[in-house]
């Protein structure tokens, strides 16, 4: 029992490995696990029958002796789908194993008030029209799903979405009923996922303390610690944005409070900020700023240093309490960070203690975009890369690579047509 434990486990951190990094050979991977070459050839015999990896011969090393076989991981084979709901748009994705985007749809969010009828009906319409595209006899392993507001832990509940007015709803559960694909839908806050993405595939790889801010309407945040994202006691923890940086003359925050991060730094304050017309609102919005304050015009120019200021007071603060290695600015924060870069930098060698400022680095998201969506996909991939050999048991065909048996409970084949 204690043998086939140690198996499960391992077959888990091998899949794991060609997941977060790409393909690896046997020698690699036999080094980064610490076992030994029959081990690991047994391991992907045996993830390869059940077409999760495949094994190709490497190009030439130059190198004298036998080469070792290269695993990669079956993307188009294996995948799941992945939704990130944000305040402005919908995107919906099919991921393959590995991490690579398959394909994708995307829509206009409205800003229109409490709208998961009209969310769950579009993101349902993309969900089945990806499957439905992938290639025969492919199988999803999972449904993943970011959303931007408090996510309860466990059932995918938005406890609270405040820029749209979200307040308990089960956002989880309708979508899964929804897709009608028998999997269920695991949500996370986009802020935390964005955080693990990052720290897995982007900007922070290789680091285990890890700051994230997310700007989208507001700020959402994610800190890792040690390798593990902060939750709090109640799955609640990280919400940056209601950090108080300005508690005397503040702006009134969506939240009751006044002089929250995200009240200070947020779109409105920089719209605002920069003259802006109130119903001129959005992402487009938000790059014309900062496309004008590159070009030097004055007010746009004002209105980055004034956020910049805000937002070097509450990086200091994080840098100051966590010590990470490195702060990753994202979403609307890609675009405002380079032209803020001067005044986050100044705060932070004012406010900042110097033994923890000498190796923190400050980086824009290396997903993108993308990021809460690859978090999103994550959360699909988590049961089968826990334990591989337990989720996919069927046999598999030596030719194609995928189960020749009735679809294994749990997952959802795509038929071949």
């Amino acid at each position: 029992m204690v043998q086939e434990e140690i198996r499960r486990r391992n077959a888990g951190a091998l899949l794991r490995h060609v997941h977060l990094r790409g393909p690896l050979s046997r020698a690699e991977l036999s080094e980064r696990m610490g076992l030994n070459r029959s081990t690991i050839m047994a391991l992907t015999t045996e993830l390869s029958r059940l077409g999760l990896v495949g094994e190709e011969s490497p190009v030439d090393t130059g190198r004298a002796g036998r080469p070792s076989l290269v695993v990669r991981p079956a993307s188009e084979r294996c995948y799941v789908l992945a939704f990130d709901v944000a305040v402005d748009r919908l995107v919906a994705a099919r991921v393959g194993l590995g991490g690579r985007i398959l394909d994708r749809r995307e829509a206009v969010r409205p800003r229109a008030g409490p709208d998961l009828h009209d969310v769950v009906t579009v993101l349902a319409r993309f969900g089945r029209q990806l499957h439905r595209a992938a290639p025969p006899g492919a199988c999803c392993v999972g449904v993943g799903a970011s959303y931007c507001g408090m996510i309860r832990p466990g059932d995918g509940m938005v406890r609270y979405g405040p820029d749209l007015g979200w307040v308990d709803q089960a956002f989880g559960d309708e979508l899964g009923g929804r897709l009608g694909l028998g999997l269920p839908v695991s949500v996370g806050n986009e802020a935390h996922l964005g955080a693990q993405a990052e720290q897995q595939r982007g900007a922070g790889v290789g680091l285990d303390d890890l700051v994230y801010l997310h700007g989208d309407v507001g700020v959402g945040g994610g800190i890792i610690v040690g390798g593990r994202l902060l939750g709090g006691g109640s799955g609640y923890g990280c919400e940056l944005g209601h950090m108080v940086v300005n508690p005397y003359d503040g702006r009134p925050c969506g939240c009751g409070s006044r002089g929250c991060l995200e009240a200070e730094v947020g779109e409105r304050a920089l719209l605002d900020a920069a003259g802006r017309p109130a119903e001129l609102f959005g992402r487009a919005a938000v790059r014309t700023v900062a496309d004008d304050a590159d070009r030097g015009d004055p007010m746009a120019r004002e209105a980055l240093r004034r956020i910049g200021d805000w937002l070097g007071i509450g990086v200091a603060n994080l840098i100051n309490l966590f010590n990470p290695g490195v702060v990753v600015f994202g979403g609307m924060l890609c675009d405002l960070y380079p032209g803020a870069a001067a005044q986050v930098r100044g705060r932070i060698a004012r406010h900042v203690l110097p033994v923890a400022r000498e190796t923190v680095r400050l980086r824009t998201a290396a997903l993108g975009d993308d990021a809460t969506l690859v978090g999103a996909a994550e959360l699909g991939f988590a049961r089968l890369l826990d334990d591989p050999l337990a989720a996919l048991t069927a046999p598999v065909s030596p030719e194609v690579g995928v189960p020749t048996s009735a679809p294994v409970p749990g997952f959802r084949r795509r038929r071949q047509v």
